[in-house]
This record gives C-alpha cells, structure tokens and sequence, in this order.
C-alpha cells in the first residue's frame, strides 16, 4: 500500500478546490490513484490558518461521538457501583 505523505495530501487538495480543477485532473497530474481524493475530501481539510491537513468536520464529529460514548459508559458504571453501595449500606441500617 502507498503512503503519500501530508505535503501531497494537501496539494492534492488545494489543487482540487480550484475553479476549472477536476478531482479526475488533479490525480492524473498527481500520479495518485483514482478514487482517492474523494477519501481524503472526506477524512481531512487544510487548516486556512496554518496550511495544515485536520481532520474534516466529519471525522472529528465521529471522534467526538466515541469520546462521549465512552464517557457516558464510565459514568453508568460509577452510577451503578453507587446504586450497589447505597443498597448495601442502607440494608446494614436495618434493624
């Protein structure tokens, strides 16, 4: 499999945002293989600021969507640890 490197990636974007640019075109004269500018259009964005290659919108929505699920699961657990102790410290109580 073919590693392209960032500097490549966002050429090959930039090239592909401009007027008149075809993503066909631009892979040609890149030498890249069909179809993968559409992948990267979808996994990255060139950062206006700095020129670098980000996450797109997409991706960093999906990553943000793991990152609460996984905080939600934590804190069921915690919920439930606590739900136990609270049961067994209140059984203790009765006389």
């Amino acid at each position: 499999m073919m590693r392209y490197s960032e500097k490549l990636k966002r050429e090959a974007l930039n090239l592909a945002a401009q007027p008149g640019m075809t993503v066909a075109q631009v892979e040609r004269d890149l030498g890249i293989t069909p179809g993968l500018l559409y992948k990267w259009r979808q996994r990255y964005r060139v950062d206006e600021n700095n020129e670098a290659l980000k996450p797109s919108v997409k991706r960093e929505a999906e990553a943000e969507i793991r990152r609460l699920k996984r905080e939600l699961s934590i804190a069921r657990e915690e919920r439930d640890v606590l739900k136990k102790a609270i049961q067994e410290f209140s059984l203790d109580r009765e006389p």
